[in-house]
């Protein structure tokens, strides 16, 4: 398994967006904008590879000096629950940390709160929506 920053419009960035697409779009009906792509421009893009295959990837956004959100996790859906999901919040936590972030935010989806809350992510909110489906945000002090 490795682990990696990848560059905004390189090829492992289009694997990135389409795998993206595949695991978070899709199901609900949505798709990327140009503009929704142009804005990760200056994002942290992190993606964990096997023989050159994504099989997981997310997105640190910085929101304040100090403060870095998680944004577009997601695991291949064969892979869940073997650890890749853990390994690589452990990466993006270790990049955030060692670029000077001190707290880690994120909207995470409902049914993924219980593996947050595992690796020390707390609610900080009440439930909402976001992308038709529910949502709470959670943070963890880095």
């Amino acid at each position: 398994m490795a682990l990696k920053i990848i560059d905004h419009d390189s090829p492992e960035y289009r694997q990135m967006v389409e795998f993206r697409s595949q695991m978070l779009r899709k199901p609900l009906g949505l798709t990327f904008t140009k503009e929704d792509l142009d804005a990760e421009k200056d994002d942290i893009l992190i993606g964990c590879f096997e023989d050159d295959e994504l099989e997981g990837c997310c997105i640190l956004t910085q929101t304040a000096p100090k403060t870095v959100r998680l944004r577009q996790m997601a695991v291949s859906s064969g892979l869940q629950g073997k650890g890749i999901g853990r390994v690589l919040m452990s990466f993006a936590e270790n990049i955030a940390r060692d670029r000077g972030y001190r707290r880690l935010t994120m909207h995470a989806r409902k049914s993924a709160v219980g593996f947050y809350e595992k690796i020390g992510y707390r609610i900080c909110g009440e439930e909402f929506e976001e992308v038709t489906i529910p949502h709470h945000e959670m943070e963890k002090e880095l």
